[in-house]
């Protein structure tokens, strides 16, 4: 990687302070200080930007394959004041929040700018549990906790079910923008505080029903100037990004949206995803729009760098403007990366920076991350400013905890999540693990170690790292596996459940496939020495993909190992007991 790629009038230079305390446990902190706020309010970018940069396209929403609907920042506070002043009439405030079913859109956002003006939360669901859901359990959870005033689907016709499984009918946003604005909305912008709760996220609930976190404005203000101070180059040219990640989550609602307005930058909003059949609306979109940066998740990227590969001039394209790359949620298998840099320096694109952070819902989301060179995937950088992380030793490994302005003060009417979240000290448990890059160099930052809850003793009871084990397997096999989930916990040895790459394994015969998985445990069990845990000695592929409905994938595209394990436990059985043939083993005989 290059140099220019973090060039310190871009960039902050890395520098951390690491005391280790009395307890073994080691506090970090970034040398740099947190601005003064600039904002208190979500609502403040949006009239600061109406102002200076009125006639500025915000938002665009492609309405067909060459035409874009926009919105000026103008425009965008025009309207959000009218939709305030219809949930202020329909008596909506900080304890009726605004359920929000639909998928991005301008309407979306502007219902959403629009509750957080007047300080009335706003709770923008996974769509996956109104479309995909079967029986709607985790959505009516949700609605149950929440306690809306209001809910609002764009299209009432696609969730209908989900809207008579709820006992709600959807407003219309027409109805909510149909008033004139009265003073009563400027009143309850004025009345804002850091503390008044913008948003409530729902997480994954995989191991039980969704929990609320609470986003307060100063969470979600106070995270983009810890941003920028890292990454110093977004103020220097106003962000234009493409963007599919779904507002019912932190990357995409909180992160990417925020920075674009924050910084009076221009999103449009990306009606693909990265799933095939969709995926070629992002292709569509990214040959009308050159992003000055691109987020994504890795299977978004696995699918992105072939087209790139097979079509030069949408590679130029893609480049012409971006020179910022950020991946998250999952760990970029290193054959990405690679390609990555291979094909930005073939378009010319010398400074091309590839980051990935680390953070959760609970935090806003950054937490740390990447703004130094590096040259390779995994790290996840070093805490961004404000920010103090604990690292505790915890069976092996260091588990992480946060305190920090940018982090929750917890879960939505739920005291017991609330107060089982955090320690004694006050730090949030963020239930990770970490570890140096570089022991020496502590400036070098961390990597991602895996979640503390999937790690697991085998019977022997040694402890199998389910992270580094799973990144290993993946990296050995090339691209032929697309995920896998670890098993063997209180087993003699480690498992593996196989998820193929459908286009991969296309044109193998089984045999052949069977001899190329064989080979990655093999080249595993020999890279990692003699030892049980660093051994996948047994492995099944699955044949149906990964289930959204009950959570064993998000619709961010990242595996839940926990989830999986327990959906199918019948194939985790079958994976030790190989009563049908179909287990991969590297023992001479079935196991």
């Amino acid at each position: 990687m290059a140099e220019a790629a973090f060039d310190p009038q871009r960039f902050a230079a890395p520098a951390v302070r690491v005391q280790r305390r009395a307890d073994g446990a080691l506090q970090w902190r970034s040398h740099q200080r947190l601005p003064a706020a600039d904002v208190s309010s979500v609502g403040q970018w949006l009239l600061r930007w109406a102002a200076g940069r009125p006639d500025q396209t915000f938002l665009a929403e492609s309405d067909g394959p060459t035409e874009w609907r926009r919105l000026s920042y103008a425009q965008a506070l025009d309207q959000v004041r009218r939709v305030a002043q219809g949930l202020l009439d329909r008596g909506l405030n900080g304890d009726r929040p605004v359920l929000i079913l639909s998928g991005n859109g301008i309407d979306h956002a502007v219902i959403a700018l629009a509750a957080m003006h007047v300080g009335v939360p706003v709770v923008p669901v996974s769509t996956a549990y109104s479309l995909l859901s079967q029986d709607h359990a985790k959505l009516r959870a949700i609605v149950r906790r929440v306690g809306p005033g209001l809910v609002y689907a764009a299209d009432p016709v696609a969730y209908g079910r989900a809207l008579q499984a709820i006992g709600w009918a959807s407003t219309r946003y027409e109805d909510l923008c149909a008033g004139e604005v009265s003073p009563a909305v400027d009143a309850a912008f004025a009345a804002l505080t850091p503390d008044t709760v913008a948003k409530i996220l729902f997480t994954s609930g995989s191991t039980g029903e969704p929990k609320g976190v609470i986003n307060t404005q100063r969470m979600l203000t106070v995270n983009q100037q810890q941003s920028l101070a890292v990454w110093r180059f977004v103020a220097q040219e106003p962000p234009v990004v493409l963007d599919w990640l779904p507002w019912g989550h932190t990357f995409g609602g909180n992160y990417n949206f925020n920075l674009v307005l924050s910084n009076g930058g221009t999103m449009y909003i990306d009606g693909g995803k990265p799933v095939p059949g969709v995926f070629e609306t992002t292709l569509r979109n990214l040959r009308e729009v050159a992003p000055t940066m691109y987020f994504n998740v890795p299977r978004g990227f696995e699918l992105l760098l072939p087209e790139l590969e097979r079509d030069a001039d949408l590679c130029r394209h893609f480049f012409s403007r971006c020179s910022f790359v950020f991946y998250a949620a999952a760990d970029l298998p290193q054959n990405l990366w690679d390609r990555l840099v291979h094909l930005a320096r073939c378009a010319g694109r010398e400074d091309l920076a590839i980051v990935s952070s680390w953070g959760s819902t609970e935090t806003a989301p950054l937490s740390c991350a990447v703004h130094y060179p590096v040259d390779r995937a995994g790290v996840v950088g070093l805490p961004v400013p404000g920010l103090e992380l604990l690292l505790v030793p915890n069976a092996g490994k260091l588990e992480a905890r946060v305190r920090g302005p940018n982090v929750t003060p917890g879960y939505w009417r739920d005291d017991a999540a609330t107060a089982a979240a955090f320690d004694e000290e006050g730090y949030y448990r963020m239930g990770d693990a970490l570890r140096f890059v570089d022991p020496v160099r502590p400036e070098a930052g961390l990597a991602f170690d895996g979640r503390v809850a999937e790690d697991f003793k085998l019977r022997s009871g040694t402890w199998v790292h389910v992270g580094v084990l799973r990144l290993q397997l993946l990296a050995l096999a090339d691209g032929l596996i697309q995920d896998a989930v670890i098993a063997g916990h209180d087993r003699d040895e480690v498992g593996a459940l196989l998820f193929l790459n459908p286009a991969a394994a296309a044109g193998l015969v089984p045999d052949e496939l069977q001899s190329r998985l064989l080979g990655c445990l093999q080249r595993l069990a020999q890279a990692n020495g003699t030892g049980s845990s660093g051994r996948i000695a047994c492995a099944r592929i699955l044949g149906e993909p990964p289930r959204t409905d009950s959570g064993e994938i998000t619709d961010k595209g990242y595996i839940n190992q926990r989830a999986v394990l327990s959906q199918r436990a019948d194939e985790v059985e079958a994976l030790y007991s190989n009563k049908d043939g179909r287990t991969l083993s590297l023992h001479p005989t079935p196991i």
